[in-house]
């Protein structure tokens, strides 16, 4: 038995048909932001089709919501013996093969499937990313994306980078710091592990709470720094626009987009967002229903 675990933040008419779609194969968890209104009928159609949904973290982009947000729903995952695998994905993502295949890949597999890479030497924005784990933040009690955040942050590094912070040695933090991406797809023993490894180190969670863009660290990190490590495949079978379009960056995936996706070896597309993806959805429902 395998299980989709979505973290919601907009449209909840979407994430209920993505759910439902999913619902045919998979065990299905879903988390909306505490900031979203989810009306009485969406939760009554949730149950019905034996969903399980929470609305339990206030979400904020850049924070460790975020991650907490996963933490959370693989917790409530794993409380079912029978789960062998797990799936990350965001409410605007949808499938892009039948669910039959994309369950049938999935099953009696070791690997995990997510984009990972070593911090110490990458750049984005103009800026090292080991700063963001390096420094601290406090991004779950701010707006990032405001003018004040913006500023906030530059100003912030300026100063740390001037006062030669370094959160790592002050946690005893000695594990090469990787990154890559909050959506992936993991067998369960790799999940219990990550799980049970950041409740035995506390000051890994520290530094996770303390940074920015954590999510994006601490599941790489943690099994980049283990045996598992050798079961990674940064393969994550996921198409992802890294381009601005509609306004949005990643992409906001259109009919457009449609040949490349069933060109690709990809299960998961993002971001998907109403008007914009309407025709794409379609198509893919239509590529999706028939392979089922």
């Amino acid at each position: 038995m395998q299980a989709v675990l979505i973290i919601a933040h907009r449209d909840i008419e979407q994430v209920l048909s993505l759910s439902e779609i999913l619902s045919t194969r998979f065990e299905v968890y879903v988390h909306f932001d505490k900031k979203m209104h989810v009306p009485d009928g969406i939760k009554q159609k949730l149950r019905e089709k034996g969903i399980k949904f929470y609305q339990q973290i206030d979400v904020h982009w850049g924070g460790w919501s975020i991650g907490q947000v996963a933490i959370n729903l693989m917790k409530e995952a794993l409380k079912n013996p029978d789960i062998s695998y797990l799936h990350l994905i965001s409410g605007q993502d949808w499938p892009l093969q039948s669910i039959n295949t994309i369950y049938n890949y999935y099953e009696e597999n070791d690997k995990a499937y997510m984009k990972f890479f070593d911090a110490t030497n990458v750049k984005k924005s103009g800026e090292p990313i080991i700063w963001w784990q390096k420094y601290y933040y406090n991004y779950d009690n701010m707006n990032r994306r405001t003018l004040y955040g913006k500023i906030y942050h530059r100003v912030s590094i300026l100063v740390q980078t001037i006062l030669r912070v370094n959160k790592f040695k002050k946690l005893g933090i000695e594990l090469t710091i990787y990154s890559g991406s909050n959506w992936c797809d993991l067998p369960r023993d790799i999940a219990v592990y990550t799980l049970r490894y950041l409740d035995e180190h506390p000051n890994l969670l520290q530094m996770l709470k303390t940074g920015c863009f954590s999510d994006e660290f601490w599941m790489q990190t943690i099994i980049g720094n283990s045996n598992y490590k050798e079961r990674i495949s940064t393969d994550f079978h996921r198409y992802i626009l890294w381009e601005k379009k509609h306004n949005s960056y990643p992409a906001i995936l259109d009919e457009n987009d449609y040949k490349r996706i069933c060109e690709g070896n990809f299960f998961w597309g993002r971001k998907f967002v109403k008007p914009y993806s309407n025709k794409l959805v379609n198509k893919l429902n239509k590529k999706i229903s028939k392979g089922q």
